[in-house]
């Protein structure tokens, strides 16, 4: 099996080819552009660090221990209130640099602001640990780096000059200085250069050592951290979840329509040609008790597929909303019931489908199970989250495990980001409660 190919200079390092890839180009390249990235954010982090660096060189003395410590808190309030400014706009630049060197694209932990605005744009920044994190590495930039960078860039040079060691001691006047060693002659300086030229070889692989550690500190501070990954799941099964609500509706209407315009119009037609063709056979004989027969079990076919038909998602509900159809439900049960729904307006199909469902379900358990003569069923909507609530005077005692269908209550509660609660003390009453996050879809129809 053919190995993956490298996506970072630490992986590439590891293989036989990295000399004839494009890996050591492509670190010298990070490399040399991290340059101009740390001059660009020194200038302005240097101008609002300035209070720490009026700092760091006074003295022991009493005095100027207070002045130090006024202008570090000045200093580390600047840094933190106008550092992120610098630090949000770095990052983005920095995220974009490191595709250089990492061929595994890193998305930004930061939000969308909560409305339009400068105002909402700087609380969401500023509340975010993408923010800082961020922050910090800018500093690492500005500090460490230049610090690093220049021990490598010296060593560079001193390794390029024990190179032409032999040249410069040739064409000199006097003794050449390589850094501590001094040297008068080319003879002198010819071991210094065949080091150097053994040594030459392991530039691009301590150049990509270093531009691999360089790219992982800044995947680990620009990338997003566990709660920002984490959020983008919920969300993404949010919205994965939601898609899969919009698409079992959209096949209950389907087979919903198919049981209405087709199965139930073709049952009522053949019911007809039965009544119809028992008029032709002479009452009393064997073929008329037939009919008669097939004629009853086909109306009777008819009214259990028009349950079936309003089981899945009865009509009133589509066409006049969540206090109708439940007024219908408190029709058709047997205890006695009660319905207090105030609603606004009309809310998502799915919505008062399960509110819907609900309460069909909770009356069936007070009648079945509870022995409940009244049954009362509220509904409100406020803030975002409509409630229902039905309440019997049974003898109590539901258990989700019982088999009375509310384990599967709360499953589909659950789909919609709902929570269902329920009491059922022994002896009464019930109460079975669901709250439902949702938005209205719109106002009922004025008059």
């Amino acid at each position: 099996m053919r190995p993956l190919p490298p996506r970072t200079p630490l992986e590439a390092v590891l293989r036989w080819r990295f000399l004839l890839s494009g890996w050591p180009w492509r670190s010298a390249g990070y490399l040399l552009t991290s340059v101009p990235a740390a001059a660009l954010a020194a200038a302005p982090l240097t101008l609002i660090g300035l209070p720490l660096l009026i700092a760091a060189p006074m003295g022991g003395r009493a005095t100027s221990l207070v002045q130090a410590a006024f202008l570090v808190a000045v200093g580390v309030l600047l840094i933190a209130g106008i550092g992120p400014l610098v630090a949000v706009p770095l990052a983005e630049l920095e995220r974009r640099r490191l595709g250089m060197i990492d061929l595994t694209p890193i998305g930004s932990g930061h939000r969308h602001p909560s409305g339009p605005g400068p105002l909402r744009w700087l609380r969401t920044r500023y509340a975010e640990p993408a923010t800082w994190r961020e922050l910090g590495y800018a500093c690492l930039l500005v500090t460490v780096a230049p610090v690093l960078y220049t021990a490598l860039a010296l060593a560079l040079l001193w390794l390029l000059a024990c190179l032409v060691s032999p040249l410069l001691a040739q064409g000199g006047d006097g003794p050449v200085a390589l850094g501590p060693v001094t040297i008068g002659t080319p003879g002198d300086a010819l071991p210094y250069a065949l080091g150097a030229l053994v040594l030459l070889p392991a530039v691009p692989y301590g150049l990509a050592l270093i531009a691999g550690a360089h790219g992982l500190l800044a995947r680990a501070l620009l990338r997003r951290g566990s709660s920002e990954l984490l959020r983008v799941e919920l969300v993404e099964l949010s919205r994965s979840r939601a898609r899969l609500v919009d698409a079992f509706e959209a096949e209950r209407r389907r087979i919903e329509r198919d049981l209405h315009d087709g199965a139930q119009q073709r049952l009522i037609g053949l019911t007809l040609q039965i009544g119809l063709a028992r008029l032709d056979v002479p009452p009393g004989s064997p073929a008329a008790r037939s009919m008669d027969t097939a004629h009853a079990q086909a109306k009777r076919l008819m009214v259990e597929l028009r349950e079936l038909i309003h089981g899945i998602h009865p009509r009133v509900l589509t066409d006049r909303g969540l206090p109708a159809a439940l007024g219908e439900l408190a029709d058709q049960a047997a205890p006695a019931v009660t319905v207090d729904a105030e609603l606004p307006g009309r809310f998502p199909a799915h919505v008062e489908a399960t509110a819907y469902f609900v309460v069909a379900e909770a009356l069936t358990n007070a009648a079945k199970h509870g022995g409940a003569g009244r049954v009362r069923v509220t509904a409100r909507w406020l803030d975002g989250l409509l409630t229902v609530e039905a309440e019997d005077d049974g003898t109590g005692g539901a258990d989700p495990a019982g088999g009375t269908g509310l384990t599967g209550l709360a499953d589909r509660v659950a789909v919609i980001d709902g929570r269902m609660f329920l009491s059922s003390p022994t002896g009464g009453p019930t109460v079975l409660r669901v709250e439902l996050p949702c938005s209205l879809n719109r106002q009922p129809p004025s008059g």
